[in-house]
């Protein structure tokens, strides 16, 4: 008798609680196991995720601990839809978090991306906080969104920190985020850091941050991508979640004062999920040991939640009417594998479509999908996401000639290998692809940072270095070109806010001038006009425009089939 209330007391003061945690991040718009833009089925969606979910639950149920890191109002029409056409409807994917049991979320750079209407409008009606401890009120000093999440199973307390990217100002029009701050998130991790261990004092604390691995200073004085320096520099973190550079990352790093920190990152749009086992145990109703491991999980192996599929059938039909509206027809097939070799239909559309909104002289585009085509014939609604993939405003702004030049060499500079012979690369492309990452996987650098120009007739010599490569010859009407005058240069806001720094380290504009060079401004996202243009044009004729060209020809043409078949080889 005494020797089983011993052991009795021994099991109720030593015990050990096991948590699931499961984190999706850059979902952007994957509701469904479906592309709308390119409609066929696709291999994520939070439909898929559902399962996954689900499957788990039957042994976690209520210790599955259910996270989305940001990037979800954005990318398919799905998305598009709620935030834009239908406002009046909850919006879906608040309705989709919701039903999944989702424990938090936070705020991603294409969600501000949508405006503040819109994604205040999306917090307001999910059922559980949206983080974003970096996101500052300016007229009160306080965070917008609830900093953290305190979580409670069976005894053991966990703390999510929410953190966004702050290089927001570099990409999105202040309209957007109007009364809105991102301050650095090193700084805020360690000033939350402090707050959470005194108020707080959690078994687990969870970084979730919408930022990269990658660290990198943008305009001079954003720190972009700093979640792998957050958590090598802050202690107190046991899992450091990331998102916004789609790519898979599962590993541990040690930070500095020796605590290992499990960082993980399920890239995008719901293929692959963050799979994370935590064993804690305590005694007397103190942790005394944890273990924490994760893996990297394929959610097709799990199959599609057809209770998922039924509780939102009507939203679905409704997306599928949304982008099966014709609009017009194009005579040719257009795609953007041309445009990283040269003067292409794709680009040179947007340019021509650009340049007419706006009646500017001269204009800048990048391929912003990396590889995508729309088919000669019968133009949809859904052709303008691969047309034209985000929520970007059109400006005109005043640049002067050299500054548009300069611009062009450092987009060149981060597109073109510096040829010195006829075997080399003709584009910059990375040693080693990144898992995960399969849309800019094997780019040294972003494509959609890759802009050419149009109104403008020019040269790029690959056998020059950086800063020597473009020769811009004239006009594309035949006037001359001069570097003292200032054009009206029609852009996207990414890059006249500063995206990609073109405009900022490449023609030297300093960031707070940038606002002072916009011309105009559209009140609606470029591929609003886009879509409209094409409707009321109907019959639209895409061909490169031959404004520009790489040289010489003779090394050009074979390093461009090289490099096209390591680009595209299927």
């Amino acid at each position: 008798m005494c020797m089983l209330s011993f052991v009795g007391l021994l099991s109720a003061q030593e015990r050990e609680v096991k948590l699931k945690i499961v984190q999706t991040s850059d979902i952007h718009g994957n509701f469904y196991p479906y592309d709308f833009i390119l409609r066929r089925d696709a291999a994520g969606s939070l439909a898929r995720v559902h399962a996954f979910v689900q499957k788990k639950r039957e042994i976690y149920k209520d210790n599955l601990i259910l996270l989305d890191n940001g990037d979800i109002l954005q990318g398919q029409p799905t998305a598009y839809y709620y935030n834009y056409i239908d406002t009046v409807s909850p919006h879906v994917a608040a309705e989709m978090l919701n039903f999944m049991g989702y424990d938090a979320g936070n705020m991603g750079n294409h969600d501000v991306e949508t405006g503040r209407a819109v994604f205040d409008r999306w917090a307001g009606e999910c059922n559980f906080p949206i983080l974003g401890a970096n996101i500052i009120d300016t007229a009160t000093g306080k965070t917008h969104f609830k900093p953290y999440q305190v979580l409670e199973r069976e005894g053991v307390k966990i703390v999510v920190l929410g953190m966004i990217t702050p290089a927001i100002p570099v990409w999105l029009s202040e309209n957007l985020w109007k009364g809105l701050r991102f301050d650095d998130m090193e700084e805020t991790a360690r000033k939350w850091m402090k707050i959470i261990r005194e108020k707080e004092q959690p078994d687990l604390v969870i970084g979730l941050f919408h930022a990269g691995k990658e660290a990198q200073l943008m305009a001079g004085k954003y720190h972009e991508n700093a979640s792998m320096d957050i958590a090598r520099r802050v202690p107190g973190f046991d899992i450091v979640l990331m998102g916004h550079d789609h790519a898979r990352e599962c590993r541990k790093v040690q930070n500095v004062v020796g605590d290992s920190v499990l960082v993980m990152n399920p890239a995008n749009n719901g293929v692959v999920v963050t799979n994370i086992d935590v064993t804690v145990k305590l005694r007397d109703g103190k942790v005394v040991d944890k273990r924490v491991k994760g893996v990297l999980s394929q959610v097709k192996n799990y199959g599609i939640s057809e209770e998922f599929m039924q509780h939102f059938a009507s939203q679905y039909a409704t997306i599928d009417n949304f982008v099966s509206k014709k609009i017009g027809r194009f005579t040719e097939t257009i795609s953007t594998r041309p445009a990283y070799f040269g003067s292409s239909a794709f680009i040179d559309l947007i340019h021509t479509l650009q340049l007419q909104i706006s009646g500017a002289e001269i204009s800048l585009a990048a391929p912003l999908s990396y590889d995508t085509e729309i088919k000669a014939g019968d133009v949809f609604v859904n052709d303008m996401f691969n047309l034209y993939k985000y929520e970007n405003m059109l400006y005109t702004m005043s640049l002067s000639g050299k500054e548009v030049h300069d611009a062009l060499e450092m987009s060149y500079a981060l597109w073109t290998n510096r040829m010195q012979s006829a075997d080399d690369h003709l584009l910059l492309l990375r040693e080693e692809r990144r898992e995960g990452a399969e849309d800019r996987a094997a780019f040294k650098n972003y494509s959609f940072n890759f802009d050419s120009a149009a109104g403008i007739i020019y040269t790029v010599d690959v056998t020059k270095p950086e800063g020597q490569k473009v020769t811009i010859i004239s006009m594309a009407d035949g006037t001359p070109f001069d570097m003292n005058k200032r054009y009206k240069v029609a852009l996207n806001s990414y890059r006249g806010n500063g995206g990609g720094e073109l405009l900022t380290k490449g023609a030297g504009i300093d960031s707070d001038e940038l606002k002072k060079r916009i011309i105009t401004s559209t009140d609606k996202d470029l591929r609003y006009y886009l879509m409209h243009y094409i409707e009321k044009t109907q019959v639209i004729e895409p061909h490169a425009l031959g404004q520009w060209k790489f040289i010489p020809e003779e090394w050009v043409a074979p390093a461009a089939k090289r490099d096209y078949e390591i680009l595209f080889a299927k």
